[in-house]
């Protein structure tokens, strides 16, 4: 028993690959695609996909530094699920970055 509960423990986490793509982001705002899928464990392709999401929504921006972006994270927009909306993206950044 303790074996498959270990296994399916494994198999996920508390946090969603879009704060952990914050949570490089805010610690690295020039941080590279490639660098970013290697910190967080994902493709470069889940990558692209979470970070036009986040544009989508306005919690980041990107500007086009030489041939890098810079992701700027507007720290002030609400959290989206109901129980965790009355707190900002900034709050838990600062939190666990």
């Amino acid at each position: 028993m303790s074996e498959v509960r270990s296994n399916l423990s494994s198999h996920w986490t508390f946090l969603t690959n879009h704060f952990h793509v914050l949570l490089v982001l805010h610690k690295n705002p020039d941080s590279r695609i490639r660098d970013i899928a290697d910190q967080v464990g994902i493709t470069e392709r889940a990558v692209q996909k979470i970070l036009a999401e986040l544009a989508e929504i306005e919690v980041i921006n990107s500007e086009k530094v030489g041939r890098r972006n810079t992701y700027t994270i507007d720290h002030n927009v609400h959290l989206k699920h109901p129980m965790e909306s009355k707190h900002k993206v900034g709050e838990l950044l600062q939190l666990l970055g």
